[in-house]
């Protein structure tokens, strides 16, 4: 009878073990301001009122003024189980964002930092700088208050004018520019350092696939101007080989064989407005079975290609740097306008653990160079400081970051390395 008193009592036994308090601690929560704007008290309710708990938390991560606002975030941040980022870490970064002058880029660089620092063993305070404008004062007021701050480095995904500003103020603070190429400014100092892609030497490969006549289409932006100069003087004027090519915002200073009057050029600046291209492409013999070169955005690039097509201009091929390197493109063309395309890209490095975790919170690093760019800043910076090794180890000459450059072809489903035919039958004799 006790023997089955026992048995009896055994299921209750087992059952009763799920009661034990395990000794593994509850994973911590933690939730990143991603938001570029200021948010008030107001703003704060509002989230509350709208049950947007964690947009709420990410604006209140230090104790509130307000009573009532204070006792949500106590409770909220309880129930969560919210921790806080260790604001007297090892390594220290700020994060000079002018919001309204980079729009999404505010967000996605601040995630690209993030999500490189999670990844790593030191602690660390990350602190984003919002500023209003890119004016001379603005800025100086902002690096002062980083300064006070003891954060001495500092990833500023700038415009032109924003970084020749800093440069004017000449701080003794290390800043990397992620969105900027050194060869486009004038500096000498040893405090600030580039990550901006390098059309100039795209361009240049590129051009080695040309064939008269080259017809550039490009923007009405001053980068797209100057771009376009850049590969008109290069193609009619190749560089002497062994002399070093000049800026691509700067005149043609080095030595260039007399220009080849069989080749041709043709330019076209394309506004934002214009979606028909019939005046430039038909029934122009100008153009027919010559290389073009595009340089606009991705989407004025896919009206491009389909009219290059409509218009039977027979394109040998078509040419663009790293700005249509974007999975759009293979979406939104047809096969057949892009078969002949050849795109530069210097994103050629890549770490499985980085994508991966930028992709969890929505970040692209694959694609998008100045998000790229970015983790190559906050890598650069944080070997500095901690001693450990560049995940991105390319070097960085002369205070800017050195990029690979590949030749893409967009293929049905995916980008594939481009083989030019003469090294192709090479191959194939071999």
């Amino acid at each position: 009878m006790k023997k089955i008193f026992l048995i009896l009592l055994l299921p209750f036994a087992v059952f009763a073990q799920s009661y034990l308090v395990s000794d593994i601690p509850l994973p911590k929560t933690y939730v990143l301001d991603l938001d570029p704007y200021e948010c008030d008290e107001d703003c704060l309710q509002e989230f509350l009122d709208n049950e947007q708990i964690f947009s709420f938390l990410s604006h209140a991560q230090r104790k509130l003024p307000n009573k009532e606002l204070e006792e949500a975030r106590m409770i909220n941040a309880a129930i969560f189980n919210i921790g806080v980022f260790n604001t007297n870490g090892n390594f220290q970064i700020a994060l000079l964002l002018p919001y309204k002058r980079i729009g999404k880029y505010a967000t996605s660089t601040t995630n690209a930092v993030f999500a490189y620092l999670m990844t790593k063993s030191t602690p660390f305070n990350m602190k984003s700088y919002k500023i209003e404008d890119e004016n001379h004062d603005t800025i100086e007021t902002a690096l002062q208050q980083i300064e006070a701050d003891g954060i001495e480095y500092v990833i500023a995904p700038l415009t032109r004018e924003g970084v020749e500003n800093i440069i004017n103020i000449d701080p003794e603070l290390n800043i990397y520019f992620p969105t900027t190429n050194k060869k486009d400014v004038e500096t000498n100092s040893p405090y600030l350092s580039f990550g901006g892609i390098d059309y100039s030497a795209q361009s240049d490969l590129l051009l080695k696939e040309a064939i008269s006549p080259l017809i550039i289409f490009s923007d009405t932006s001053d980068t797209g101007k100057k771009l376009a100069l850049y590969q008109e003087g290069r193609f009619l004027h190749p560089v002497v080989e062994g002399a070093e090519p000049s800026a691509f915002s700067d005149e043609h200073t080095v030595q260039t064989p007399p220009s080849d009057e069989n080749k041709k050029v043709l330019k076209y600046y394309i506004s934002t407005r214009t979606t028909n291209l019939e005046n430039y492409l038909k029934e122009n013999e100008d153009i027919v079975e010559g290389s073009f070169m595009i340089n606009t955005p991705i989407i004025k690039t896919g009206m491009i290609m389909s009219q290059l097509t409509l218009y039977d201009t027979n394109a040998t091929n078509v040419l663009s740097t790293q700005i249509n390197y974007n999975p759009l493109l293979l979406s939104m063309t047809q096969y057949r306008d892009r078969e002949n395309m050849i795109i530069a890209n210097s994103i050629t490095k890549q770490d499985n653990m980085q994508i991966e975790m930028n992709s969890l919170i929505g970040n692209d690093i694959k694609y998008d160079w100045i998000n790229y760019a970015t983790i190559i800043g906050v890598d650069y910076f944080y070997s500095l400081v901690t001693g450990e090794a560049r995940v991105y180890d390319m070097a960085i000459e002369n205070e800017q970051v050195i990029y690979d450059i590949e030749l893409l072809q967009p293929m049905r489903t995916k980008f594939a390395k481009y083989i030019p035919l003469s090294r192709e039958l090479e191959e194939r004799e071999d």
